[in-house]
């Protein structure tokens, strides 16, 4: 029986530079699910954003607010399933086109992404591509423990007798080869609810990816690869972070806190209902205390239906009272994560922050202050005309899903998945169907 269990997810190909394809995105996260249609065009390179072959052109949007998810992760496959529905119809209407297959993200499930060490003796003198698969596939599978499922083979360096850094080692000769990989996995039971959820919708899975690695293809300059740089994005449900050492993916891991919880504190702290914690925190929510702002006030009605209760008033540093303390908490969980990365080696490393929970007033500078590091927000680079709702932190997973193609070459595919046909415009579709109805 085919389940998710120590293999890959579905992977896309790389996409061909000299064709326009369509693709579709689709962020299910624990507040509000995303659906991003966009046609891929070839462009020149640019200086500023090199991995890039294609504009992206985005021809339609949708995002509604999530049901039936948990921390990220499936809790309601009727409900999920229902909000899917709904978003993906709204994007294609706009889009005016048909969507087949999606591109889909992950944050759910403990993502972990950790530097594993391959090697092999070579029997033949110079490294082939064969031999290069067989080693990587044979480190991935060591380092995937039962349960997870990996979504990223990102090869980092290679080894050829004991010597490192080598980029390339097609035909070199060698008696030892050895790679550094970045094997990011997660739970294989979140992972098929997910696909479960889009396949009852009658859609393929083209590919999975981690959350903070799409995030980090949408929000991150080269140079900030380059030198290195972490991409912490705050979701509702949980925080997930990839960090970013000479250009390469080298790190990823998560937990399953995050904006709702903020928003949990608010209502039990106020006496409110939820939904108007939510909207206290949208409108009002601050990290910052002191300053003339927080003397400002506004009314908060109480929980409960009772038409006599008095709207209670409450002051701006009140509700930074209850939001910061957890904020806090979010960082410090950030920091150990961070402390136990590549990252921790690189001094003059910055953070960016994306997700909608990184919005709150005053975040770059409490974060910065609890991480010791430059930190920014950010914000999807390299799109034209994106509307203004797509171009804020909590649309950096989806916007990244749609750059995501242009990189699929960085990754290693099992040859199982190779096995895929190409339809019309719309580039490669696996069979992934199929293969998800055989593992139940």
């Amino acid at each position: 029986m085919t389940s998710l269990d120590r293999v890959q997810t579905p992977k896309t190909r790389q996409m061909p530079p000299n064709k326009t394809a369509l693709v579709a995105a689709l962020d299910i996260g624990t507040s509000k699910i995303a659906c991003l249609i966009a046609r891929l065009k070839p462009c020149p390179p640019s200086d500023a954003l090199r991995g890039r072959t294609h504009a992206v052109e985005l021809i339609g949007l949708s995002h509604i607010q999530s049901r039936g998810v948990k921390a990220g992760a499936v809790v309601d496959l009727n409900e999920c399933e229902q909000a899917v529905r709904q978003a993906v119809a709204l994007a294609e209407r706009m889009a005016k086109v048909r969507v087949e297959s999606v591109l889909l993200s992950v944050s759910a499930g403990r993502l972990q992404g950790d530097m594993v060490e391959a090697s092999s003796e070579l029997r033949g003198g110079g490294v082939t591509p064969a031999d290069m698969s067989r080693v990587i596939s044979a480190g991935m599978h060591h380092a995937t423990p039962r349960g997870r499922t990996v979504l990223h083979v990102l090869p980092a360096s290679y080894s050829l007798d004991g010597v490192k850094g080598v980029r390339d080692p097609s035909g070199m000769v060698a008696r030892h080869f050895g790679i550094d990989m970045n094997v990011i996995t997660t739970d294989a039971t979140a992972a098929k609810n997910l696909m479960l959820v889009v396949e009852r919708c009658h859609l393929n899975v083209e590919a999975m990816a981690a959350g903070p690695y799409a995030s980090g293809l949408s929000v991150l300059t080269d140079d900030e690869a380059d030198l290195g740089a972490a991409v912490v994005e705050m979701g509702a449900g949980t925080t997930t972070i990839a960090t970013y050492s000479a250009g390469q993916c080298v790190h990823a891991s998560g937990f399953a806190v995050g904006g709702q919880h903020v928003t949990m504190d608010l209502a039990r702290g106020l006496g409110a209902c939820i939904a108007d914690a939510e909207r206290i925190k949208t409108l009002y929510g601050t990290v910052l205390t002191g300053g003339s702002d927080s003397r400002e006030v506004m009314s908060v009605p109480t929980a409960g239906d009772h038409d006599r209760d008095e709207p209670q008033i409450v002051s701006r540093a009140t509700i930074a009272n209850i939001v910061k303390p957890r904020v806090e908490e979010i960082f410090e969980m950030v920091r150990d994560r961070l402390a136990d990365s590549p990252f921790a080696a690189e001094p003059r490393a910055r953070v960016v922050l994306t997700g909608g929970a990184s919005q709150l007033t005053g975040i770059p500078e409490l974060a910065s202050r609890i991480l010791s590091r430059e930190v920014r927000i950010g914000r999807p680079l390299g799109f034209a005309r994106l509307p203004n709702e797509a171009k804020s932190a909590s649309f950096a997973v989806p916007t990244g899903l749609l750059v995501y193609p242009q990189f699929a070459h960085l990754e290693h595919v099992e040859p199982r998945h190779t096995r895929q046909v190409m339809t019309g415009t719309n580039g490669y579709f696996g069979k992934v169907g199929r293969w998800l109805r055989e593992g139940f």
